[in-house]
């Protein structure tokens, strides 16, 4: 909300780091009141000491002038963690933007003069060091003003200017004198303390400018001459200091006021050893029987907000390569609580939050090469797609808009029912899981297997992320509120779209789409790759179709010539035939595919072919054409990237007439001499630091320990034993009271070890800091 202003302003809004930018928001134009929306989320790599945001205005010729701006100290970020508030904003003035700290070494020393007499003088050290001074137009050449102050007294001396460097260490002596000089008889170094109080030591540190505005004003630093002392030493860190006049009063709210929502957490984290007890209780979850009794899904119980349990479960999971494990343990646990069908994970529970932020951790790429080409096209174009007559503008015509907005969701519905090949592995292990104990509980629903995994892929995933392509990093900003409503028509069909997509109430021309154009996208996410499931997976059909292949030659005078055959690849196996519908000649299990790859043209003069490698020799394959190449090779490798045997080198050409034809090695078992390709990316590697995770959940339990106590209760009350639950005990999922109060104990002994330790650290920490320390 901006004040005494005449006309409309157009506004952009900055974060900043101190005087750092670290994002800047879309500008709004004519508004007085802009809503911004934007969420903007970061690691923070470095010390600050303000949390700042500034408002900008840009004028018809481009040019930014500063409204006001909001600081907010590090240490008061807490107060308003997590809370909607109103901060007035204050001026911007130059000599209020401070920022950075310097070090300073004083001495009082007897110096003896040409008469014989001693004189008191003080010796500065200036700045050894001096760190994070801002970088102002793009450079920052500092220089240092160094005075003493007093009464009736002023000198002032200067430093070098350092160019380019806003660390600069200047390392010059500056000497000033205190006293007049004293007998030289007098052993005992004196000076009177109230000459001391009234002097004072300034330091200004400037950028200088080749500006004919002169030089910017950086900072300064005053320090009394009286935390000298007795011992005449003082060597400490300060932080500068706007100028005395730079913070001009402002009247509250005179200039307007800025609405944030801040949310801000700041980890202590030791050594990994000291999270072993907790971490490896958080670990066992997965397999502890009942889950319900495991220390991740109490967490889940306790917290007030399941998103916050959620975040560092499921980056710990994740880190430590158990999170589809875990995933399938507590969605089994839920799915075994439904009642009906059609309820499946309808509700904000602990599951469906961890597979959303699984989804959006392991999922991004995924989302982008499927969707940020037409999200990008949408939100340049502005197509009127407006279907609602009431909205419709008199200048657009409805037939016209509804034309508009089907082409949109036709072609994100097609590109996303032709990704299944893109789609991470570990989210086509948690869609296996779902699909398997969803169908497993409703065995008188054959679409629930399919409504448990669309009902995660469609409305959790995609929606979502058309509704929103700035949460999910497909675009910088927060679309504009005509291109908001088009992505919400479009986000809203789809996810109807994907609630129906194996349900024959779907439109005629969707299901078409969807049943000609790929009809195994859902079975193809949700088909496990993992060798050790196949005994408990249901054969499904991903593609079939005639290619032709190289006779292997088993015989030793077998004939190597190359026929047409009926391929056909499940989840299980890879198998070809004579034609289609007879048995098969031969069977690859999927476990014992090493590598699908390219074959080089020169090995046998042919296009479009590629080879199935297996432990004993390589299939060669020619596809119709390079298309159809490119699909076998693409879904090949989904299936069987997750084998355990897999080759990371392989021969780009054939094995013939004795030799390698690529690397010409005679030996037919030689390692090959090419990196493997590696297939799709899917799979992901996140930068997580697995004792920060645990840290983080430390400190939720440690903030719910009075519901822990709570729930140890229920599981040690005989109303949880013999009879109905007591109301106070009723939020708890308790399916094994016994086995939930032994991990309960062992959390709450973890959690207040962990407590004692980082009250020792502070008391240590407090007991060792000086003042002035760096």
């Amino acid at each position: 909300r901006l004040k005494d202003c005449l006309c409309m302003r157009d506004c952009y809004c900055t974060v900043n780091l101190d005087q750092e930018e670290v994002f800047r928001t879309k500008t709004l134009e004519k508004s007085l009141c802009p809503f911004y929306g934007e969420d903007f989320y970061c690691e923070i790599p470095r010390s600050f000491r303000h949390l700042s945001f500034y408002i900008f205005d840009r004028d018809v010729f481009r040019r930014d002038s500063s409204i006001g701006k909001v600081a907010v100290k590090k240490e008061d970020l807490q107060k308003y963690h997590g809370k909607d508030h109103w901060f007035p904003l204050q001026p911007v003035c130059a000599d209020s933007e401070v920022q950075g700290k310097v070090h300073l070494e004083l001495r009082l020393s007897e110096v003896i003069t040409d008469s014989g007499g001693v004189c008191h003088k003080l010796v500065v050290h200036d700045q050894s060091k001096c760190q994070d001074l801002p970088i102002v137009n793009n450079q920052c050449d500092p220089y240092a003003a160094v005075s003493l102050l007093g009464p009736s007294r002023s000198e002032a001396k200067k430093t070098k200017v350092k160019r380019k460097n806003n660390n600069p260490q200047f390392d010059e002596v500056f000497f000033f004198e205190v006293t007049k000089p004293l007998s030289y008889t007098k052993r005992q170094f004196d000076v009177e303390e109230d000459d001391v109080d009234k002097l004072a030591l300034k330091v200004d540190l400037w950028n200088a400018s080749n500006l004919k505005f002169g030089d910017e004003f950086l900072g300064e630093v005053r320090v009394p001459l009286k935390v000298l002392g007795q011992s005449g030493v003082h060597d400490a860190w300060y932080f500068l200091q706007p100028r005395d006049n730079g913070n001009k009063s402002v009247k509250a709210d005179e200039l307007g006021s800025l609405r944030l929502n801040i949310i801000y957490t700041e980890d202590h984290v030791f050594p990994t050893e000291h999270y072993n007890p907790l971490r490896d209780l958080l670990l066992q979850s997965a397999h502890l029987e009942p889950v319900s009794a495991s220390a991740a899904h109490i967490l889940g119980e306790v917290c007030r907000e399941k998103q916050e349990a959620a975040v560092p479960l499921v980056r710990l999971f994740l880190h430590y390569g158990k999170i589809v494990p875990f995933l399938s343990a507590i969605a089994h646990a839920e799915i075994s609580r439904t009642q009906d069908p059609n309820t499946i994970f309808r509700g904000n529970s602990l599951t469906s939050k961890c597979i959303d932020e699984t989804m959006k951790l392991a999922g991004m790429h995924y989302l982008r090469v499927t969707l940020k080409p037409i999200i990008d096209e949408i939100c340049t174009d502005h197509k009127p797609c407006e279907i609602d007559p009431v909205k419709l503008k008199e200048s657009e015509n409805l037939d016209t808009n509804r034309e508009n907005l089907r082409q949109y969701v036709d072609r994100i519905f097609n590109v996303i029912t032709s990704s299944g090949v893109s789609c991470p592995t570990v989210m086509c292990d948690i869609f296996f899981s779902l699909r398997e104990s969803a169908a497993s509980r409703f065995q008188v629903d054959p679409d629930v297997r399919y409504t448990a995994v669309s009902s995660f892929i469609f409305l959790r995933f995609f929606a979502p992320a058309i509704l929103s392509p700035n949460l999910f990093h497909l675009r910088p900003h927060h679309p504009d509120p005509y291109t908001s409503r088009t992505l919400t028509l479009v986000s809203k069909t789809i996810q109807t779209l994907g609630s129906l997509a194996k349900s024959k109430s779907v439109s005629e021309h969707y299901q078409q789409v969807f049943t000609v154009k790929n009809p195994d996208f859902l079975d193809l996410i949700s088909s496990s790759a993992r060798w050790d499931q196949k005994s408990i997976e249901t054969p499904i059909m991903l593609k079939e179709g005639f290619m032709i292949k190289r006779a292997q030659g088993r015989n030793r005078f077998g004939l190597k010539n190359f026929k047409k055959r009926w391929f056909r690849l499940t989840n299980h196996e890879f198998t070809y035939h004579k034609t289609k519908g007879e048995g098969a000649l031969c069977s690859i299990p999927i476990e014992n595919i090493l590598a699908v790859e390219r074959l080089e043209e020169e090995s046998f003069k042919m296009k479009n072919m590629f080879q199935v490698i297996q432990p004993e020799r390589a299939l060669y394959i020619q596809a119709n054409n390079c298309v159809e190449a490119r699909d076998w090779i693409d879904i090949l490798t989904k299936v069987s990237q997750c084998n355990r045997k897999r080759l990371s080198t392989y021969h780009p050409s054939a094995f013939l007439n004795g030799h390698w034809l690529c690397c010409k090695l005679s030996a037919d078992t030689a390692p090959g001499c090419t990196p493997c390709t590696g297939g799709l990316p899917a799979n992901i590697q996140l930068d997580v630091d697995g004792d920060r995770e645990t840290e983080r959940i430390y400190s939720l339990y440690s903030t719910y320990m009075a519901k822990l106590v709570k729930m140890q209760e229920a599981c040690g009350s005989k109303s949880v034993y013999d009879g109905p639950e007591q109301e106070e005990y009723s939020t708890f999922v308790i399916d094994d009271p016994q086995e939930t109060y032994k991990t309960l104990r062992l959390v709450i002994s973890a959690v207040q070890t962990l407590e004692q330790q980082h009250m020792q650290y502070k008391r240590d920490k407090f007991r060792k800091t000086k003042y002035g320390s760096q």
